[in-house]
C-alpha cells in the first residue's frame, strides 16, 4: 500500500495536493475584502463555508456578476471537491465575457487535474500564454500539480524549469509530482537541489514527498539522511512526518528500524500501527504482523486490509473469519479494498463457497475484484468456472480491460483445459490488448502450448521473446519435459547458464522431471548433486518425487524405499505416489500395497490409488482382491473416472466416451478402429485368452479397442490431413493396450500420434513412443 493512501487518516490527498491547497490558500481572495460590498462578502462567506446551492441562488440575484462574484463560485465548487460544477461555472464565465484572472485559473486548473481532463487541462494552459498569465507564481505551482497528476512528468518539469521564482510549495510540488509518475531518484534529486542549490530548508510536505521517494527506490541510505535532516529540524516528532518515515523503513525491509521507531514515536495512532503491521507482512513476518494486530487497542478498515494478507499466508482461517466478522460488525463493509482482500484470504484457504458468496454480494466490483475471483476458481481446479468468469468480465459494466494480472490469472485455466482453439484464441486477445513482449504473459502462454500439446507453438513463441527470465527458461525446460523430449531440455538447461541465469528450485525440477521421464537415470543423479553441491539449493518434495521415479526406472524398488525412509522431510502422497507408479510399472504388488497403506494414512479419497490397485490385482487375477478394494471403495462412495478423449478438428472438439455412440459417424469410426486393430494383429480376446469363462466375464474390463482413446485417434486419422499428427487429449491415465496399439498404429499408418494425459505427453512415432514404455 502506498504511503499516500496508508496516511489517508491523515490528509484527504497527497502531499503534492497538499501543497497546492497551501497555493490556493494563499490566493483566497480576487480583492481585499475591505473593498469588496456586502453582498461580495456575503457571497464568498456562503461559498467558503461550502454552502453551494445557498451561494448559487444568491449568485442568480446578481444582475451583472463582476469577476469576483464568479471567482467566489469557482473557488466554492473546487474546494468542495465540485470540479464539474466549477469547470461548468469557468466556461459560463468565459460565455458572459467576464475574462478570467491569475485568481481564477488555479482553481480552474485543480478541477481539471482532479477530473483527469487532460484535453481542458491543456487548452487552460494554452490560454495562459495568450493572456501573458503563466509566469505567475500560483498558476505555475498549479499547473505542475495537474501535468504530474496527468502523467505528463516532462511537461510538469518544463513548467517548473521555467518559472522565474519558486517558492517552497513549487519544490514540494515537484517532488510530489515525480513520486507520483515513479520517478523516485529524480524526486531525491529535486530534494537535494532545493536545499544544496537554493538554501531552503524542507518542511513537512517536503519531507514526506522525499521519503515516499526512499520507498518508491528502496533508498535506504537516502532514507536515513532524510530521518537526520527530520532530527536537525525537530520535525521527527510530527506524527504525519515521522509515520511516513516508518512507512519508509518498512518497505526498505528494515523492520528493526521501523521498529526502534515505533516505540519512541510521541502519539502513536492506528495509522503508525497500520504501517507497521503492513511492513511485517511486507517482510513476510506475518505472525508479527497477527501479534501487533491483538496489541491495538483501536483499528479501522486499513488495519483489516492490511491484516488479511497475513492471515492468508498463515492460511489462519478461522482468525480470517473473525475478521470478517468484525468488519461486517463494525460497518467497514461495503470497501471495495477490504472485500477483496477477503476474497483472496478464502480462496488461499480453499473456502471457494465463501469467496463466491462475497463475490456476489459486492456492490462494487474493481478489475482487482474480478482478478482475485478468477484465480481463486483457478487455484481451486474450478477452470470452466474461471473461464466462464473471464468471459463474464469482457461483458461487464462499467467497462473493464482485462490487465496483465487478469490475464495472467486466466491462461493456466486454459492451460488445464488444454484446448488449443481456446489458447490460441486467448493469445490472440493478449496481443491485441498490447501484451505481446510482456514476459509474465508469454510464460504463461509458452505453458499453456505446451498443456495444449502444440511443441510447435512453444519454440516460436520463446523464440520471438526479446526479454526473458529465469520463468521462461524453466518453463521452457519443463515444456519439452513432458513431451518426453528430455534431450532437448537439458540441453536448454545449458543454453540458460550460457545465458547468464542461475537456476532456482524450479529449474531443477524441470531438468529432473525432464530426465525421469526420459529415462535419464545417470544425469537424473548429476542434477540432484548438482543443486546441493553447486549450487547450494536444498531439495524439496518435488525434487525427491522426480528420484524417486528415476529408481523405480531403473527396477530399484528396494533402493526407492530406503531413499524415501531417509529423507529429511516427511514424504508426502506424491512421494508414496512416485513409488507407487513405480511398482506398477515393475508388476510389484508388495510393494505397490505398501505404497497404498502410505497414501491412505494421508489421503483416505485417493481414487487413484484404488484405480491402479484394482488394475494391478486384475493382471494378478487376484480377483478376492480385486472385489474387496471395490466393495470398499462403494463403501466410501468413491468411483473411478470415467476416461474420456478429446480431438479438436477445424476449430471443432469432438469428445469420446467408451460406450458413447452419440457421435454421427461413431458406425464409421469403430469399423476404422476395428480394422486398424486387425492390421497390428490385435484380438479382443488377447488380454483374456488365459482365462476360463468364469473369469473371463469377472475381468470388469471391455476390450481396449473401445477405449475412448482408439476412438478419438480413429477419428482422427480419418478427419485430418495425411501425414500431420494426430493430437488427443486424454483425462486420465492411457492403459498398457492401449500404449502399446498406439506405438503399432503410428508404424502402420506413418503418422504421429501424440496423446496428452493429465501430466505428459505420448508422442507416438515410427512405432515409438517417447516416454520409453515407463509413465
Amino acid at each position: 500500500m502506498a504511503a499516500r493512501a496508508i496516511l489517508q487518516s491523515f490528509c484527504c490527498s497527497s502531499s503534492a495536493s497538499s501543497s497546492l491547497s497551501s497555493n490556493l490558500q494563499e490566493r483566497k481572495s480576487p480583492e481585499k475584502k475591505s473593498s469588496l460590498s456586502p453582498l461580495s462578502l456575503k457571497l464568498t462567506s456562503i461559498a467558503e463555508s461550502g454552502r453551494m446551492e445557498e451561494a448559487l441562488s444568491l449568485f442568480q440575484t446578481i444582475k451583472k456578476p463582476e469577476i469576483c462574484h464568479w471567482n467566489s463560485m469557482i473557488r466554492g465548487y473546487t474546494n468542495s471537491k465540485l470540479y464539474d460544477d466549477a469547470i461548468a461555472f469557468y466556461n459560463q464565465m468565459q460565455s458572459a465575457g467576464t475574462p478570467a484572472d491569475h485568481f481564477t485559473f488555479p482553481f480552474v486548473i485543480k478541477s481539471c487535474s482532479s477530473l483527469l481532463l487532460s484535453k481542458e487541462g491543456l487548452k487552460i494552459h494554452g490560454k495562459l500564454f495568450k493572456t501573458g498569465l503563466e509566469s505567475d507564481i500560483f498558476i505555475s505551482n498549479s499547473l505542475i500539480a495537474m501535468h504530474s497528476k496527468l502523467g505528463f512528468a516532462e511537461s510538469a518539469e518544463r513548467v517548473f524549469f521555467e518559472m522565474n521564482e519558486r517558492t517552497i510549495v513549487s519544490w514540494n510540488t515537484m517532488i510530489d509530482g515525480y513520486v507520483s509518475n515513479g520517478k523516485g531518484l529524480e524526486a531525491i534529486s529535486c530534494f537535494r537541489e532545493m536545499q544544496e542549490g537554493f538554501g531552503l530548508v524542507p518542511d513537512q510536505l517536503g519531507l514526506m514527498g522525499a521519503l515516499e521517494a526512499c520507498s518508491l527506490e528502496k533508498l535506504l541510505k537516502n532514507g536515513k539522511e532524510i530521518h537526520c535532516c527530520m532530527i536537525r529540524h525537530e520535525f521527527n516528532l510530527q506524527i504525519k512526518v515521522a509515520t511516513t518515515l516508518l512507512d519508509m523503513y518498512c518497505k526498505c525491509a528494515e523492520m528493526i528500524y521501523a521498529e526502534r521507531l515505533f516505540e519512541v514515536m510521541p502519539n502513536k495512532n492506528v495509522v503508525a500501527l497500520n504501517v507497521l503491521i503492513n511492513g511485517y507482512v511486507l517482510s513476510d513476518r506475518p505472525d508479527m504482523a497477527v501479534a501487533s494486530m491483538k496489541k491495538m487497542q483501536e483499528f479501522d478498515s486499513i488495519t483489516m486490509v492490511n491484516l488479511l494478507p497475513a492471515l492468508t499466508k498463515l492460511r489462519i482461517l478461522l482468525q480470517g473469519k473473525s475478521v470478517h466478522g468484525v468488519t461486517i460488525r463494525r460497518g467497514f463493509l461495503p470497501h471495495l479494498v477490504l472485500e477483496t482482500a477477503l476474497t483472496v484470504m478464502y480462496a488461499k484457504c480453499g473456502e471457494l463457497r465463501s469467496v463466491e458468496l462475497l463475490f456476489d454480494a459486492m456492490l462494487e466490483k474493481s478489475l482487482v475484484s474480478w482478478n482475485a475471483m478468477i484465480s481463486a476458481y483457478v487455484q481451486n481446479n474450478r477452470n470452466l468456472e474461471a473461464l466462464k468468469l473471464f468471459i463474464n468480465l469482457m461483458g461487464a459494466a462499467p467497462l473493464l480491460i482485462p490487465d496483465v494480472f487478469t490475464l495472467s490469472g486466466i491462461l493456466p485455466a486454459y492451460a488445464e483445459i488444454a484446448s488449443l482453439q481456446h489458447g490460441k484464441q486467448i493469445h490472440g486477445h493478449a496481443l491485441k490488448l498490447g501484451y505481446g513482449n510482456n514476459t509474465l504473459i508469454l510464460n504463461c502462454i509458452i505453458y499453456m502450448y505446451a498443456k495444449c500439446g502444440n511443441l510447435d507453438a512453444v519454440r516460436k513463441a520463446f523464440e520471438k521473446m526479446t526479454c526473458r527470465d529465469i520463468v521462461t527458461w524453466n518453463t521452457i525446460i519443463l515444456s519439452y519435459a513432458i513431451h518426453g523430449d528430455g534431450k532437448a531440455a537439458l540441453d536448454l538447461f545449458f543454453h540458460m547458464k550460457d545465458a547468464g541465469f542461475e537456476p532456482n528450485g524450479s529449474t531443477f525440477v524441470s531438468a529432473l522431471s525432464a530426465c525421469s521421464i526420459s529415462g535419464f537415470i545417470d544425469e537424473g543423479w548429476m542434477y540432484f548433486n548438482m543443486m546441493q553441491e553447486e549450487f547450494d539449493i536444498t531439495p524439496q518434495v518435488e525434487h525427491y518425487g522426480c528420484m524417486v521415479d528415476l529408481l523405480g526406472r531403473a527396477g530399484n524398488l528396494e533402493k526407492a524405499i530406503d531413499f524415501i525412509e531417509k529423507m529429511p522431510i516427511e514424504p508426502t502422497s506424491r512421494i508414496w505416489g512416485s513409488l507407487l507408479t513405480a511398482s506398477r510399472n515393475n508388476n510389484s504388488i508388495e510393494t505397490a500395497e505398501y505404497a497404498a497403506r502410505k497414501i491412505f494414512d494421508l489421503e483416505h479419497d485417493n481414487t487413484g490409488c484404488y484405480v491402479i490397485l484394482c488394475a494391478m490385482y486384475a493382471d494378478a487375477e487376484r480377483w478376492d482382491d480385486l472385489e474387496r478394494v471395490k466393495a470398499f471403495m462403494e463403501e466410501e462412495h468413491l468411483s473411478k473416472t470415467r476416461g474420456r478423449s478429446f480431438v479438436e478438428l477445424d476449430k471443432k472438439t469432438c469428445s469420446f466416451v467408451q460406450g458413447d455412440r452419440s457421435h454421427d459417424e461413431i458406425d464409421t469410426i469403430e469399423l476404422v478402429s476395428d480394422i486398424l486393430s486387425a492390421q497390428i494383429g490385435e484380438s479382443a480376446r488377447s488380454s483374456c485368452r488365459n482365462l476360463n469363462p468364469e473369469d473371463f466375464v469377472r475381468k470388469k474390463v471391455n476390450s481396449s479397442i473401445r477405449h475412448s482413446v482408439r476412438l478419438a485417434v480413429s477419428f482422427g486419422l480419418i478427419s485430418s490431413t495425411l501425414w500431420t499428427p494426430v493430437l488427443v487429449k486424454k483425462n486420465i491415465r492411457i492403459c498398457n493396450d492401449c500404449h502399446r496399439a498406439m506405438k503399432k498404429i503410428s508404424s502402420f499408418t506413418g503418422r504421429e500420434i501424440i496423446v496428452g494425459e493429465t501430466s505428459i505427453y505420448h508422442h507416438f512415432k515410427n512405432g515409438v513412443c517417447c516416454c520409453g514404455d515407463y509413465w
